[in-house]
């Protein structure tokens, strides 16, 4: 049975990987390749991009990442543009994921509850 991906899909997916590899290359930031790209959701009529990343390191740091890639997302949008052969290169609008420190916070709780019900026993 074929797989039906929309273009919007597809198009997320190359965004996403060339986004990584762009900050990974042309960020300008010591810590840049600390940054992981987790998502990218692009709007229907391709105007607007949601770019999910995490970044491993303090929360000052994070901050500091999260300041250069809203200085850099210009730059980041003109050098995919000369990738892509979309009739508008999306804005893209950067945001950071929690999700997977949300992750670890409920495994941990799991585990914790686990070792009081094997301590009950």
């Amino acid at each position: 049975m074929a797989k039906h991906f929309t273009r919007a899909d597809r198009v997320s997916q190359q965004l996403q990987r060339d986004i990584a590899e762009l900050i990974r290359a042309e960020l300008d930031h010591p810590k840049a390749s600390l940054i992981t790209v987790t998502d990218v959701e692009v709007t229907r009529d391709y105007s607007h991009a949601k770019v999910f990343y995490t970044f491993l390191g303090t929360s000052e740091d994070a901050a500091e990442i999260a300041e250069k890639l809203e200085h850099a997302k210009g730059f980041l949008r003109s050098e995919l543009a000369r990738g892509f052969k979309l009739f508008k290169m999306p804005e893209l609008h950067f945001l950071y994921d929690h999700s997977i420190e949300n992750g670890m916070h409920l495994d941990q709780l799991i585990a914790k509850a686990n070792e009081t019900h094997s301590d009950d026993e």
